[in-house]
């Protein structure tokens, strides 16, 4: 049992193909659910959403645009399981990716978070070359030669999670 928590802003475009992707990516899993955050954005994301009758999803909406982390966190206070997922729902995490990613988080105790790793971004070159400089000055800090603490694919444990103070 996971729970799959997507915070959207704005995301009219690509949800309906993000939660179809992740639907196929799981057929052969039965127990999970999907937790939307819609941080009060102002296309008609929550429209599109709210019409969906996926019984395993569920769909919050922020009062105010409170910001992705805080989406992340109110979806992951909401969710009912201990394993947690989180991506991001504008399309740049390939949601075949989770069962690898689920996988090796089920089957190596040891380990408390499974990161995913952006290839092929799609976004600006100025946001490319900050986040790889930002990447980089971090990784050297903390000699933990992670490549990309950015990308919002994630396999965590719930409860480690919200034990570390939001900010």
């Amino acid at each position: 049992m996971f729970s799959i928590v997507i915070p959207l802003f704005n995301e009219q475009r690509n949800i309906i193909t993000l939660l179809d992707e992740i639907n196929f990516s799981l057929k052969n899993f039965y127990n999970y659910e999907i937790i939307i955050i819609d941080d009060c954005s102002i296309d008609d994301t929550f429209k599109i959403v709210s019409k969906l009758t996926n019984k395993k999803l569920r769909l919050y909406k922020n009062n105010i645009n409170r910001g992705q982390s805080f989406s992340i966190w109110r979806g992951i206070e909401k969710s009912s399981n201990e394993i947690i997922i989180t991506i991001d729902g504008d399309g740049q995490n390939d949601p075949d990716d989770i069962p690898k990613l689920l996988e090796y988080y089920i089957n190596n105790q040891n380990i408390k978070l499974v990161g995913g790793i952006r290839k092929n971004r799609k976004d600006t070159f100025v946001k490319i070359i900050s986040s790889k400089i930002a990447n980089y000055i971090r990784s050297r800090i903390l000699k933990d030669e992670c490549n990309d603490t950015g990308c919002s694919l994630k396999v965590f444990n719930k409860n480690i999670f919200l034990s570390f103070p939001f900010f």
